[in-house]
């Protein structure tokens, strides 16, 4: 057969609100909200290639060029979720071909970019994806690429990417994500994003595992519910422009996210002490400038500097001037709020 591709760019996100916590099939214990990033994105190129005499497909993995079948288990666990949907691929081979514009494990969601971005190709070389309205096809995508990583589904929008039923968000869902339609004040909408390399490799303890100790934790309940009210009063904020109120809510929920790792059974500890150290000079900073500068974490050592576009040069200078010893080769990555997928020629 002629070879078919196609190939997009979809960024990774940073949540605000934090998900943590599922049940099957790749379903959220709670709503949450993020960022989507500009800069940090992942580039996938899928090219059916030939047929095969199975019944079946196959497929090859590349990142950055070199094979890569260690990635291979989560895509397969991705397809068979959605293989009821890939009649089209059944007898071929196909490839794989991404690229991250972000360092591997270097504490921006990977999963979230590539999965969102391998939905994208996927569905529109489907034929159900080519009939589907741009709504339509983005509902869809981010639904697929919920069942490859749950954070995935909200890198298909652009600003922010609410995932998760959500009372007085009538479309909100636990099977997709939809771009936030609240208000969102000016100061929101450029909003940067400094990721301070703290560490870089494998996590200690993997996401997936991480959620499944959610079940029976002791205190899961009440930060369920916690997220519910984060979320009810995060939409008053941004659409005030609270960014004081902003960054106290957000701090809490990292902090809350890594409280859970450390209170569950078994317990483990993701932030390192030089973690620590910066969370400390960010609070210093603060109560010396007034500035309003703030962090968020992800699942990992890794600190988000999180700031309106009016303090950049103050930010930047902080993190050169007080930050820098404390990150890995002194790397940080400068990002900041973005428009979301983009299909590549």
């Amino acid at each position: 057969m002629n070879s078919k591709s196609s190939s997009w760019r979809s960024p990774s996100n940073i949540a605000l609100v934090k998900y943590w916590g599922k049940y099957e099939p790749q379903l959220p214990a709670n709503p949450s909200l993020s960022f989507t990033l500009k800069e940090s994105y992942t580039e996938t190129k899928l090219e059916i290639q030939e047929e095969i005499s199975e019944a079946d497909f196959d497929f090859e993995v590349y990142l950055d060029y070199r094979k890569a079948d260690n990635f291979k288990p989560k895509i397969e666990q991705f397809l068979k979720r959605i293989e009821s949907e890939l009649d089209f691929l059944k007898g071929h081979k196909f490839s794989i071909h991404t690229y991250n514009s972000f360092p591997h494990s270097s504490g921006i969601a990977s999963s979230a970019s590539g999965m969102s971005a391998l939905a994208l190709c996927l569905l529109s070389l489907s034929p159900e994806g080519q009939k589907l309205s741009e709504s339509e096809f983005y509902r869809k995508a981010s639904e697929w690429a919920r069942l490859g990583s749950g954070s995935a589904s909200r890198s298909l929008f652009g600003g922010l990417g609410l995932w998760g039923k959500t009372e007085g968000i009538a479309e909100s869902s636990d099977e997709y994500a939809i771009p936030y339609a609240g208000k969102v004040d000016p100061v929101f909408q450029d909003f940067k994003d400094t990721i301070l390399l703290v560490e870089k490799g494998q996590k200690a303890v993997s996401s997936t595992a991480g959620h499944g100790l959610m079940n029976g934790h002791p205190f899961a309940q009440e930060r369920f519910a916690q997220a519910h009210r984060n979320m009810a009063s995060l939409q008053s904020i941004l659409a005030k422009g609270d960014l004081e109120a902003f960054g106290e809510l957000v701090e809490s929920e990292a902090l809350t996210l890594h409280a859970m790792m450390m209170s569950s059974r078994p317990y483990f500890l993701l932030m390192k002490p030089n973690t620590l150290q910066i969370i400390e000079e960010i609070w210093n900073f603060r109560r010396e400038t007034l500035k309003p500068l703030y962090f968020t974490l992800d699942a990992g050592a890794n600190v988000h500097l999180l700031y309106p576009a009016s303090i950049e040069q103050e930010a930047l200078d902080f993190v050169n001037s007080t930050i820098k010893g404390y990150l890995k080769n002194g790397e940080y990555i400068c990002d900041q709020v973005g428009p979301g997928p983009t299909k590549l020629t």
